[in-house]
């Protein structure tokens, strides 16, 4: 088996995230974006240590899995979410298989109570927030604006009957693309550097219908958006569009950020409510981007905690606080702790606006500013990014010797390597569950209740 050479077979399982296994010629290879039981054509890209990753050339057959139609136009091309197709019960179960082998390998027989996988309560249409590009689906092509295919760091490909997000998403999606493509405006080029649009940042309050509308662009031009503005105001939405933003990013990389935000209309903030609290979210404030589905895994969060009364809580990479304050009514303080500023200052206004006068939310990183911190937990609460907790942190975490934490985790495979050294200093996991957050990809929560053991 060699680099460049083309193979065919069956994907046996998928391991998380996303890593289709086949075994051709007594070989494993990993090939990405497939789906148990789908015979795929695909060439081997990598080779080596006795490992084989190939790239998905096409499907040569449909998954016995594939019992649905797809339900948008650009499916199986977009990246934005792989297994649509495959009915809501089945991706579930998938999930569950993935994180439970993940942690079950980690934890090396550990007993603990494995309580399942927990649904979204909505399959379609769930995020409040999405971020979508401008391009064009292939070379010289005619302006796009939507998500990347497949695979591609540059084709972009028009969403505009996208099921992730609210219709009103997609009725402002349209308004933009139109409105762009008609005055031959230029996007920009990521090799080159050269062009004016950028990303298109849209979310919406799924429980308030309110919307915030972000058009990204370089300074390389200059453009008036006042009649894009009224155009998006004459639209006929379920929600409302509160604020209009246009955001100056002149940086070489490709993620959304502002050198300079002009209002164009309304404010640049919305208001969302989550198990009765109310939390108002600015443009780059983050927020769990399923609403609904965050209820219940915070509801899970506040289960696992348990009995908080006259403790004192650390939420550890806290966001906007969310956590902190769902704790914080049975708590006697909570402190939250969270790297991005404009978080730590939505956090506070946050809990302001919910009459919360037990939180503190400190800005900083969380391995130096623990030491910084006077009081001493009865509990612990994490929620770090993708990547896990840095090592360092960790032991420092591990040495207030509380008797409970609550690990949140974006990604299974960070989560397990934290558990093993959690384990290994002395906590046991007591109970995991997940929450599925992004129907339809192949992302997961998994929350895990860890305690530490009598010496």
């Amino acid at each position: 088996m060699k680099k460049g050479e083309i193979y065919e077979g069956v994907i046996e399982k998928v391991d998380f995230p996303n890593k289709g296994i086949v075994i051709t010629d007594g070989q494993k290879v990993t090939v990405k974006n497939g789906m148990p039981g789908q015979k795929v054509r695909f060439m081997i890209n990598k080779k080596r240590s006795g490992r084989a990753e190939g790239r998905l050339l096409e499907v040569l057959e449909k998954s016995p899995l594939e019992t649905r139609e797809p339900v948008c136009s650009i499916f199986p091309e977009c990246g934005g979410c792989m297994y649509q197709t495959m009915s809501y019960e089945n991706q579930l179960k998938m999930k569950e298989c993935q994180v439970r082998e993940l942690l079950d390998g980690a934890l090396n027989g550990t007993d603990y109570q494995w309580e399942g996988i927990h649904g979204s309560p909505i399959e379609f249409r769930y995020r409040n927030k999405m971020e979508f590009s401008f391009g064009d689906a292939y070379k010289d092509g005619p302006l796009t604006l939507g998500l990347h295919k497949k695979g591609s760091t540059y084709d972009v490909l028009t969403a505009d009957d996208c099921q992730l997000v609210h219709e009103d998403m997609t009725k402002i999606l349209t308004c933009v693309h139109e409105y762009f493509l008609k005055r031959n405006v230029s996007y920009y080029k990521k090799m080159q550097h050269t062009g004016y649009l950028r990303h298109l940042l849209l979310r919406r309050g799924v429980t308030t219908g309110e919307i915030l509308v972000h058009v990204i662009t370089t300074s390389q031009e200059e453009h008036d958006l006042e009649s894009l503005k009224e155009e998006l105001l004459a639209l006929p939405l379920e929600g409302k569009i509160v604020g209009i933003m246009h955001i100056i990013n002149d940086s070489l990389s490709d993620v959304v950020q502002s050198d300079e935000t002009r209002i164009l209309y309304g404010q640049d903030f919305f208001y969302e409510t989550l198990l009765g609290l109310r939390f108002k979210i600015s443009t780059f404030s983050f927020f769990q981007p399923n609403s609904l589905a965050a209820e219940v895994l915070y509801s899970i969060v506040r289960e696992y905690i348990g009995d908080t009364k006259d403790k004192v809580v650390f939420d550890l990479y806290s966001g906007t606080g969310t956590i902190a304050q769902m704790l914080s009514p049975v708590a006697k303080k909570v402190i939250g702790v969270e790297i991005i500023e404009e978080a730590v200052e939505a956090a506070k206004e946050n809990a302001q606006l919910n009459g919360l006068h037990n939180c503190e939310f400190i800005a900083g990183d969380v391995l130096k500013v623990i030491d910084s911190i006077e009081e001493k937990p009865d509990y612990i609460v994490l929620d770090p990014p993708r990547d896990g907790i840095n090592p360092k942190a960790l032991e420092k975490i591990i040495r207030y010797n509380v008797p409970q934490m609550v690990y949140i985790s974006c990604k299974p495979t960070s989560l397990a390597r934290d558990l093993e050294v959690l384990q290994a200093r002395g906590y046991e996991v007591k109970k995991i569950c997940c929450v599925d957050m992004f129907p339809s990809t192949f992302h997961v929560e998994t929350v895990c209740l860890l305690s530490k053991k009598a010496q």
